[in-house]
């Protein structure tokens, strides 16, 4: 019940479900370079992102101090249905800022 309730809120976010949108389409991303291309300051966008991992929806590597996220995979039918609705949304995503290079941030 409790995985259930933390999926629901999650979901109930313009910004989060904005993070998923962009994740699914961008595949697996470094933070600053979210930051960057989401125009978010970066604790606002922690955040989001703990929830969301937090909900069962994404991943996380760290690579050095730097970690990337990217959708989860296998997500569960739930998951994935809420990702396949998502993808129906009309959403505006911001275009891709790549940020970092060689596996560094530049922020």
């Amino acid at each position: 019940m409790d995985i259930f309730l933390k999926t629901i809120s999650a979901l109930n976010d313009e910004t989060r479900v904005l993070l998923l949108r962009f994740l699914d389409a961008n595949g697996e991303c470094c933070v600053c370079d979210l930051q960057e291309s989401l125009e978010m300051i970066q604790s606002r966008l922690s955040r989001h992102l703990k929830i969301l991992k937090e909900a069962g929806f994404l991943k996380v590597v760290r690579k050095g101090t730097w970690a990337y996220y990217s959708i989860r995979s296998p997500l569960d039918r739930f998951r994935t249905e809420a990702l396949q609705e998502i993808q129906h949304l009309e959403i505006q995503l911001p275009p891709f800022k790549k940020s970092s290079q060689n596996g560094a941030c530049k922020i």
